[in-house]
């Protein structure tokens, strides 16, 4: 009986916030919608050359065209094997040495020239480098994502480290406890939030960059399938893949967001 009143009491609460999950649904995604109804009906009506911009339908019927022969597959495969690859590589160079460098004083002093001249190099800008360096395969692709990405995770993780707050590290302090425990119970935990914030904006520059650096040169990738369909003039084609990076720039961030969340489920909601 009781697993039954359970049940029902679950059942019942469930439907009563189906209709505020309907709503927020639909408002979330009514800018979206919108934009697709302009997408569509703008080359229709003329408003735009709809040699350069198709309708939304038929650079959809390219996506499913790509999907069903298996070269969409492939491409996002390579492309995000790479991205990644230097993705994940960058933040475990960054997360460690931003941790260094924030608590750390002569560290900082020590590489904070040297970081301040490469911070403000543009990854792109280097790409001709890494390509003269480490050849036109798979290494300098990765490497140039894993550049791009190291920067906002150090930045962050540094930042986030030195606005700890002092009341809490006085509080851990005063309990004698080690700098192995320091980290694990205090810094970290705090650091958390802005530590993912850098994480976040370098998970959007791991796809931005790698998609320009297969342009340039690449057999394979989103960034190449782009490039191809442009020289080929086949514009529907171009659109789908632009397409795809998006969402699989929006699938990653959500990921990314639900990381954040979970690591940080201790933090107490601010009021409103």
């Amino acid at each position: 009986m009781r697993r039954g009143s359970g049940s029902t009491a679950r059942l019942r609460r469930a439907a009563r916030r189906l209709p505020y999950l309907l709503l927020k649904g639909a408002t979330k995604s009514a800018a979206v919608v919108a934009l697709l109804l302009l997408w569509e009906a703008a080359p229709r009506l003329g408003l735009v050359d709809r040699t350069f911009l198709p309708p939304f339908s038929e650079v959809a019927g390219a996506w499913w065209e790509l999907a069903a022969d298996g070269r969409l597959a492939d491409n996002a495969g390579a492309s995000l094997a790479r991205s990644f690859s230097g993705f994940a590589l960058a933040v475990v160079v960054a997360v460690p040495l931003g941790l260094l460098i924030g608590w750390y004083r002569p560290v900082a002093d020590l590489l904070g020239p040297l970081l301040e001249v490469f911070r403000n190099t543009a990854a792109l800008a280097l790409l001709p480098v890494f390509v003269l360096l480490l050849g036109i395969g798979e290494t300098s692709k990765i490497s140039i994502v894993m550049y791009a990405c190291t920067w906002p995770i150090l930045l962050n993780t540094v930042s986030a480290v030195r606005n700890v707050d002092p009341t809490l590290l006085r509080l851990a302090r005063s309990m004698d406890l080690s700098a192995p425990h320091l980290f694990q119970k205090v810094i970290l935990p705090s650091s958390v939030p802005v530590m993912f914030t850098g994480i976040r904006l370098a998970g959007a520059a791991s796809i931005l960059v790698l998609v320009a650096a297969e342009m340039i040169g690449a057999k394979a990738g989103l960034g190449y399938l782009i490039n191809a369909s442009q020289y080929n003039f086949a514009i529907p084609q171009m659109y789908a893949g632009i397409l795809t990076i998006s969402a699989i720039g929006v699938a990653f961030n959500q990921f990314l967001v639900t990381v954040e969340r979970r690591l940080s489920s201790w933090r107490v909601p601010a009021p409103g």
